[in-house]
């Protein structure tokens, strides 16, 4: 903090926010002292004692009221990869204070891709076609800066996307002429800044890769300082299996590994959340390894027929053959065509389904360990996404800290803040430091929670008072501000291990 003897005479400012207790970002536990917050350039200028200070000079004044501001929160975790651009409000985002977005998951990315198409799923998860406008990275990135969207943007590389480019189809091993090629183009992102490769494994268009295809695909990630984050080949009976598989490709490509949305899913997977993460802590012991959460019993994607069950409710969210089924159960789709549920599903293709697949001990135990940071994985262009896309943040504040007391608030906003920032490699954000990137957020933690439901999903957080991003006032009061998109691209730095 600023030594208050020191630029005395300097104290005009953009903003000064003022009153206001600091959850800071690094989980430090937080006190009942008041702050005074200076924002110039889109910066953090001066944090001091509250009323310190009367002589600032601020274009801007926000009141505290004794409120606790801490770093915008960083959602690890996100299929946004097309809507930064096409919607670039990014509303449901930007409402529950989340600031900067990780696009690029699951081996599924916006770019570099060139579709020979329809997008193969679950690439169709991000749009349609025509959403596919990227056949280089520097053609993202443009876009992106183009649009200038609400929030940040950094980017992993999807592995699906790659094999789309290089391969005539995806129901088999890549050859080792198409994984140079694969090589290249992720090179070539990884120059322009892209934070890693991700890959989607569990799905048909990425099953049939051998662990070799992608260990070769891995390498070029330690050179630029990059990571490598999976939606592991399993997450149900064999997940340890996948897990292994997981750790192996990290040892030889020699980065971090970031397990994407940690689950025991399926009946026969609950309860074995302690065997999971015993697993993941013995990793740790030889190498960076860490993982991203929602912090909800239900997962989604599109309808897989490989998870089509009657051990768990799976809701049919949307299907291009039948759109007039969205929003009804599987088993009453099947019942009312008098079919058994496969055959519904079958029928349905291609669709999105949410899958209530997931014990919530098991939730508590994934997202209370140290290695988890929160993400929300949600959806933006399913018609009826899961709450996640709006309320995951607000929600692990309101439901998690202060209603549960499964951690406390500081720990709460440390795992949505600074050990994202650290981990991702997002370079001066994440703290709510002096000279950092003024990504805040100004919440009541009496009154902060997710409004979103499974029935009513698009409903903003309640609590969440403000929200600036590098330095700009964009959400006040459970509304946008006018004008004041004011994102722009996060280029990959140097990844924290996670030890």
């Amino acid at each position: 903090m600023t030594d208050r003897t020191e630029n005395l005479a300097d104290r005009t400012v953009d903003t000064l926010i003022t009153d206001v207790r600091l959850a800071d970002g690094s989980g430090a536990p937080m006190t009942d002292e008041r702050f005074d917050v200076a924002l110039r350039g889109g910066r953090i200028y001066a944090i001091t004692p509250a009323g310190e200070r009367p002589g600032w000079q601020a274009t801007q004044v926000v009141a505290g009221n004794g409120n606790v501001l801490s770093p915008g929160f960083i959602d690890v975790h996100t299929h946004d990869d097309t809507n930064v651009v096409r919607a670039p409000e990014m509303t449901p985002k930007l409402s529950q204070g989340v600031t900067t977005v990780v696009v690029g998951n699951c081996g599924i990315s916006a770019s570099p891709v060139t579709l020979k198409g329809d997008p193969p799923d679950p690439m169709n998860l991000l749009g349609e076609a025509s959403a596919f406008r990227y056949p280089t990275f520097a053609a993202y990135v443009d876009a992106l800066e183009k649009a200038q969207p609400s929030i940040n943007v950094a980017a992993l590389i999807g592995h699906t996307a790659l094999r789309n480019n290089h391969m005539d189809r995806l129901d088999r091993p890549a050859t080792q002429a198409e994984i140079e090629g694969m090589r290249a183009q992720l090179r070539e992102a990884l120059a322009g800044g892209a934070l890693g490769l991700s890959t989607g494994l569990a799905y048909a268009n990425a099953n049939a890769a051998p662990t070799e295809e992608v260990l070769a695909l891995a390498e070029p990630l330690a050179e630029a300082g990059g990571l490598y984050a999976t939606h592991l080949r399993t997450e149900f009976a064999e997940i340890l299996d996948a897990l292994d598989e997981a750790f192996r490709i990290g040892r030889h490509a020699r980065v971090p590994v970031v397990v994407s949305h940690l689950k025991c899913a399926g009946v026969d997977n609950w309860g074995r959340s302690t065997e999971i993460l015993e697993a993941l802590d013995k990793a740790q012991r030889y190498q960076p390894v860490g993982c991203d959460c929602y912090p909800y019993t239900a997962s989604s994607s599109t309808l897989d027929l490989k998870q089509v069950t009657d051990d768990f409710d799976i809701l049919v969210t949307w299907s291009q053959a039948h759109p007039d089924q969205g929003g009804k159960l599987l088993a009453t789709i099947a019942a009312d065509w008098g079919v058994d549920l496969m055959e519904a599903a079958k029928r349905l293709q291609p669709a999105g389904a949410v899958y209530h697949c997931m014990e919530e001990d098991d939730v508590r135990r994934i997202l209370r360990h140290p290695a988890t940071v929160v993400g929300s994985d949600g959806l933006p262009n399913d018609p009826l996404p899961h709450p996640r896309l709006w309320g995951a943040f607000p929600r692990v504040l309101g439901r998690y800290s202060r209603e549960q007391a499964l951690f406390p608030l500081a720990e709460a906003v440390h795992k949505m803040t600074g050990l994202s920032a650290e981990r991702f490699g997002l370079s001066e954000r994440g703290f709510v430091r002096e000279g950092y990137w003024a990504d805040l957020v100004l919440f009541d933690p009496a009154t902060v929670a997710d409004a979103a439901t499974f029935t009513d999903p698009m409903q903003p957080a309640y609590g969440i008072s403000a929200v600036w991003v590098n330095g700009v006032l964009s959400w006040q009061d459970r509304a946008p501000t006018q004008n004041a998109r004011a994102g722009r691209f996060v280029r990959r730095g140097t990844p924290q291990p996670v030890l």
